[in-house]
């Protein structure tokens, strides 16, 4: 393993911005200080004009292993991760089989142990009869991150409308409870009334089916119950303003019971970007109307939404219902429909940078990124170690120069479905490098190097 020195850079960490050296050794920071001296036995790298951030920590992936891998593997959506500088993920249980016992969630970790470049945990999954075998994971909740509760349409048998199932989790779960809210009996009856009048359905009718008022009445019933049993509940990928009075910023996030998550999507385009993505950015829960995403921006930036998360949902273009075309441009085929279009993007190789555009807009400044995709992440699941630049913190870290713009492009995306809804877009800044336990495995700075003889490490959490 090689030590590194980085050295003149900006260190963005804890709400402060400050020209320092950072030393990597043995995988850990082990220094942060104004000088540092440089030893012959460590890799020097000149930070002068960039900044370092603490790796991203993406609370919500889906990575499709096992079962699904004509989607997405863990190889190659954690290497698209670590270009994105996502040094940490959590990926969701609605993979074939669905990772509803301890033994199939478990292989998941052995999988990732081989083949992921960043680090990982697994979110063990519920169904209406699989209560018990969910609260086995309290023996086990300083190895896994928590349990996933789809309180609305789902991959397989995940669906978990029982309430006395509901109840019993909230009830006896000792680790964090993550849901998924829509409610299911307003999305079948907003579906067959538009139906009725209009028979062929398109993108832009998503957000009219899975409204707001779905959103509401979901999350509304996951914090009677988080509340009725003092539970640990994170809420998913927000999408609506409606939702934002559920929550506060009058305590601080360490102290909250109550958390809740906005993805990147939900803040960049709203239903007026249907015209142009159709099915390309069709996801559950919907992208919806402007004053959503006004709303949640307002409230990211006012701490009622904790942290900020992709949702990365990979799928092919033919499932999505498009091809590329002789100059590479994504076509709708014709013969798509609603009912066969999947929902879901992919969105973990460009986080970070979508952040930074709006950095570059006046819109958040780089302490509140750093804060909501890394800091608050680590609090909020009590991650130890990582999320910070910390003397003695593991060495996930990531440089960035923000002023060298970036295109996504078909060549340069990294997904194994080979697309992003964010192709074509020039972001503001560049990944430099990406460094994982203190290795560094991706550099981006006149060619692009990778590193892979490192796996990232499972995740630990103080609990």
């Amino acid at each position: 393993m090689k030590d590194y020195l980085i050295k003149n850079i900006n260190v963005v960490n804890e709400r402060n911005i400050a020209a320092m050296d950072v030393l990597i050794k043995k995988g850990r920071i082990e220094k942060i200080a104004k000088m540092i001296a440089l030893n012959n036995n460590i890799q020097e790298i000149n930070g002068e004009g960039k900044y370092i951030l603490p790796g991203v920590i993406d609370d919500q992936v889906h990575f499709r292993e096992p079962g699904l891998t004509h989607k997405a593997t863990i190889y190659s959506e954690s290497k698209a991760a670590v270009a994105g500088g996502v040094t940490s993920f959590m990926e969701m249980p609605n993979t074939v089989p669905n990772a509803l016992t301890i033994p199939l969630l478990e292989d998941k970790y052995t999988i990732a142990s081989q083949t992921s470049l960043a680090n990982y945990s697994f979110f063990m999954g519920t169904a209406n009869n699989n209560a018990e075998e969910v609260l086995k994971v309290n023996a086990l909740k300083k190895d896994i991150c928590g349990v996933k509760i789809f309180m609305g349409s789902s991959t397989g048998n995940m669906l978990v409308d029982n309430y006395l199932t509901l109840d019993k989790i909230f009830r006896e779960s000792e680790v964090l409870i993550a849901t998924h809210c829509e409610d299911e009996k307003i999305i079948k009856a907003n579906y067959e009334k538009l139906k009725q009048s209009k028979p062929v359905l398109e993108a832009s009718d998503h957000p009219v089916i899975r409204n707001e008022d779905a959103c509401f009445e979901s999350s509304f019933t996951a914090i009677q119950f988080a509340k009725k049993h003092n539970s640990r509940l994170h809420i998913l990928h927000i999408s609506t303003e409606k939702e934002l009075q559920l929550f506060t910023n009058l305590i601080p996030l360490k102290d909250k019971r109550i958390t809740c998550e906005v993805c990147v999507h939900h803040l960049h385009f709203d239903s007026s970007d249907y015209e142009q993505f159709g099915y390309l950015i069709k996801c559950n829960p919907a992208i919806k109307a402007k004053h959503n995403k006004e709303g949640l921006w307002k409230a990211l930036l006012d701490d009622r939404l904790d942290v900020i998360a992709t949702d990365h949902a990979p799928h092919t273009l033919q499932e999505k219902g498009y091809y590329r075309n002789e100059q590479t441009k994504l076509v709708k085929k014709d013969d798509i429909t609603y009912e066969h279009a999947h929902a879901g993007l992919p969105l973990v190789q460009h986080p970070l940078l979508l952040m930074l555009y709006y950095y570059r807009l006046g819109k958040i400044s780089l302490e509140k990124i750093v804060e909501k995709m890394s800091h608050a992440v680590a609090d909020c699941f009590n991650i130890k170690d990582r999320g910070y630049i910390r003397e003695g913190y593991w060495g996930d870290l990531v440089i960035v120069d923000i002023n060298k713009p970036w295109k996504a492009e078909p060549g340069n995306i990294l997904y194994k479905c080979a697309w992003s809804p964010l192709e074509g877009f020039t972001f503001p800044a560049t990944i430099t490098h990406t460094f994982v336990n203190g290795n560094l495995v991706y550099e981006n700075y006149g060619n692009t190097n990778w590193d892979e003889s490192n796996k990232g490490m499972r995740l630990s959490f103080d609990r």
